[in-house]
């Protein structure tokens, strides 16, 4: 039984809780990231990395992600001031709020609605999620959000172990959500299913090796899968 162009493996249960990433899952935000890389490289008298290569660490901690860009760098100060200027470059540009991907809005308010507990798991930093949180009218709109900074980077699970205990649910009962590996290997980690979003930081071929439950091309098509929830469906492959 398929719904729409995307494709799922195994039956789909009822999930009480959506976990989902930030960049490059529900905000168009991947090029801005790029760019304020690039502009702290610049900076740091760093090397000039190529886009590729900045979106492969998209997912992570800033701290863990200048490691795995520039791994032979140890000195702090250094590693200090390139989280800054990467900081103060992304917040300047995020004021003006980055785009939501179209239906995203209208999709989570419809799983509100519905009764689903919604959650944001992400690599930003407590002050970037605050910040962008509100330039969308946010502030409290998610029962819970767990940020870099105050716990294990992905692709450590404590981030949703962290999500699971306070929203009261069991991994088999909560759903991750994210463009990046490090999403769904967390989310393997710690027990929970997963769905590949093609559209933000990472190709669809690489998210596919981490197995994931389903791999869509649109947002919406969240929708469409959460809803064939209420009975069993039969074994289809991938993403068309």
């Amino acid at each position: 039984m398929k719904s729409g162009p995307g494709r799922w493996r195994g039956l789909v249960n009822n999930y009480e809780l959506l976990i989902f990433d930030w960049d490059g899952t529900l905000v168009d935000s991947i090029g801005r990231i790029v760019e304020s890389i690039l502009v702290a490289a610049t900076k740091c008298d760093l090397p000039r990395l190529d886009e590729n290569s900045i979106k492969g660490i998209i997912g992570l901690g800033l701290p863990e992600a200048i490691a795995v860009l520039y791994p032979g760098e140890t000195d702090r100060k250094l590693v200090e001031a390139f989280r800054r200027a990467y900081a103060d470059h992304y917040l300047a540009l995020e004021s003006e709020p980055s785009a939501l991907y179209p239906g995203v809005a209208t999709a989570l308010q419809h799983f509100r609605d519905q009764g689903h507990q919604l959650a944001v798991a992400t690599g930003k930093g407590r002050r970037g999620l605050d910040r962008v949180l509100a330039g969308q009218g946010w502030s409290d709109f998610f029962d819970v959000t767990r940020c870099a900074d105050e716990t294990a980077s992905k692709p450590d699970p404590l981030m949703i172990h962290e999500i699971l205990e306070h929203c009261g649910v069991s991994p088999e009962r909560a759903l991750m959500i994210g463009d990046s590996v490090f999403d769904l290997e967390m989310a393997r980690r710690a027990g929970v299913d997963s769905v590949a979003v093609s559209y933000g930081a990472q190709p669809l071929e690489v998210l596919l090796s981490c197995s994931p439950r389903m791999a869509i091309n649109h947002f919406s098509e969240l929708g469409d899968w959460l809803c064939s929830a209420a009975s069993p469906a039969e074994v289809v492959t991938y993403v068309g």
